[in-house]
């Protein structure tokens, strides 16, 4: 066997011993023994391999695999800019704490600065992304164990064991030709444990790793729970039944389940923007203590709910790293205290009912809004077509923020809800998504996102004929630009207030592009349905879904900021 196509052998067999069941592959020269190795593991029935030819898609991808499943997935390239492709996701998956594994092949590494063609320094290529990342040489005479080791390491690192923060690991693999393998050693069963197992088994801390600020969180009468992103949506199901037996409001952004439960506030975030903003009414709701569970990244309202002078903020973390850009924390606590449920305060009745009767005033101006064809309204419609064990993919930008303000605390059972809120951006949702339902054992998923989301990565729309196809319906809600933008400080009246004014705020933040949708899906092949009212909207949600298809909703953006100002 060629050492190049022992080495590859070794990385697969360990990775799959490491609980690896999911791998995409971007096509390459250099990759080329990966590309085998990964090969006859699918031919195995020992894992599932994806393959793609833009690296940007294979990259979130692997992604949408790894947050789905939480268990990490590789991603293979060849050598030069490919690796480059993969930036984007590896990011993302850096500030998500999700577990992408990068596996870059490379030339040897005396060719490093000579000017070898596709060949430039790719170790240190994603900077402190990664949590852990190593430079494997060409193979030479190296163990076979020290390679196990390092894939070891890798998916320790990505999984956030022994007690450090889940994120992407970079594996950096030197080949020397010959690249293609011996045809009598294509499925030649590499060494290992005996047992079958990986080389190395660490255990996990419960919690976490990082110093948590007392024994448990205190009882409280004035108590708010602001719920962000968990990263896991039985964490949110345990925060939110916590809360309910505590006796405090919840404040929800819709990520990890659909808020519901006893305490959770009708349109919270619309009654946090009141009080924040001074109503004489909602005087009496101003909290002592903030409660802020997981990471909050969608309403500034709930941020600032957080700052209000006077107010105790403790942070319950998921991960070593909590969230405080404000620097407000007091406390910050390990997810174990939500098996430990305080002492439901005195009064705790009278303050949840308060909170909540602030919501219900506020459920007849959303009640105005989702009812007809706006953004909120198609939030709600794709939510309420969701069924047990379904999965809503939320793209970043109105897509959720719409959703929180229609739903109002409404619970949609059993639904899982996810979203690339690591740096909250645009690009590789669509890919995501399509990771998302691969990685799905039971239920549909369905995708919701703006049309300048869906537009940054139509290339999620290219699959292989031969390749594994997803069960996925993508909602694409069309305002032809950046339409979250009208409901930003760029969008005051004001500023286009003058013809200059409005052709500068439509030329720098509308950015309309007129493209068809409709062509665009018809290139891919993609199923397409244009859906003008909410009832469409029903119908084509309730339509069976068999593979991967796009239902486009019109929206017109002039109507986004009047919709929003109804809410202050």
């Amino acid at each position: 066997m060629h050492p190049s196509t022992a080495l590859a052998a070794v990385l697969v067999d360990e990775l799959v011993r490491g609980g690896v069941r999911e791998a995409v592959l971007a096509p390459g020269s250099r990759s080329a023994p990966l590309a085998y190795a990964l090969e006859a593991a699918d031919r195995a029935g020992r894992l599932r391999l994806h393959v793609r030819v833009d690296e940007r898609s294979a990259g979130f991808l692997a992604l949408g695999m790894a947050l789905a499943s939480r268990r990490p997935v590789p991603v293979v390239t060849t050598s030069g800019t490919a690796v480059a492709n993969l930036h984007p996701a590896v990011l993302e998956a850096s500030h998500a704490g999700v577990p992408l594994v990068v596996m870059s092949a490379d030339r040897p590494a005396e060719l490093r600065g000579t000017g070898a063609n596709q060949t430039t320094v790719q170790p240190g290529l994603f900077g402190t992304a990664v949590r852990w990342e190593a430079d494997l040489p060409a193979p030479g005479p190296v163990t076979d164990g020290h390679w196990r080791s390092l894939v070891c390491r890798a998916l320790a690192s990505a999984t956030g064991r022994p007690a450090s923060p889940a994120g992407p690991v970079h594996l950096n693999v030197s080949f020397r030709d010959p690249l293609a393998p011996d045809l009598g050693s294509l499925d030649a069963a590499p060494s290992g444990r005996a047992d079958g197992g990986p080389w190395t088994v660490l255990g996990r801390e419960p919690g976490g790793g990082h110093a948590d600020g007392g024994g448990g969180v205190a009882p409280g009468e004035r108590t708010v729970v602001l719920l962000g992103d968990l990263g896991d949506h039985e964490l949110s199901r345990r925060a939110l039944g916590w809360a309910a037996e505590a006796g405090w409001p919840v404040l929800a952004e819709p990520f990890g389940v659909l808020p519901g439960g006893t305490t959770v506030v009708p349109h919270g975030v619309v009654v946090a923007g009141r009080l924040t903003a001074g109503a004489d009414a909602l005087a009496g709701l101003a909290p002592d203590r903030v409660l802020v569970v997981g990471r909050l990244t969608l309403f500034r309202e709930l941020g600032a709910l957080s700052r209000r002078p006077g107010v105790r903020v403790e942070h319950v973390s998921a991960t070593p790293w909590w969230t405080d850009p404000g620097s407000v924390v007091h406390v910050v606590h390990q997810t174990r205290v939500l098996d430990v449920t305080p002492d439901r305060a005195a009064g705790a009745d009278g303050w949840v009912a308060a909170w909540r009767a602030a919501g219900r005033d506020a459920a007849s101006v959303v009640a105005g809004m989702t009812g007809t064809l706006t953004g909120p309204g198609v939030a709600v419609k794709v939510a309420a077509a969701l069924a047990e064990e379904d999965v809503l993919v939320l793209g970043s930008s109105n897509g959720p923020r719409d959703l929180a303000i229609g739903l109002g605390g409404r619970p949609v059972p059993g639904c899982r809800v996810v979203s690339n809120r690591g740096l909250a951006g645009i690009d590789g949702t669509v890919s995501t998504a399509v990771g998302v339902a691969l990685a799905g054992e039971r239920g549909r998923t369905v995708a919701l996102m703006g049309d300048l989301t869906f537009l940054h990565d139509t290339n999620g729309l290219l699959i292989g004929p031969g390749e594994p196809r997803p069960d996925l319906t993508v909602v694409v809600v069309n305002d032809d630009g950046g339409g979250i933008f009208s409901t930003l400080e760029y969008g005051e009246p004001a500023r286009s207030a003058t013809p200059e004014g409005a052709a500068r705020t439509e030329r720098l933040f509308g950015t309309p592009h007129g493209t068809d949708l409709a062509a665009l899906c018809a290139a891919h092949h993609v199923p397409h349905a244009r859906a003008g009212s909410l009832e469409e909207l029903r119908d084509a949600l309730a339509a069976p879904a068999d593979g991967l298809r796009v239902v486009e909703v019109p929206l017109d953006r002039a109507g986004h900021r009047p919709l929003r100002d109804r809410l202050r």
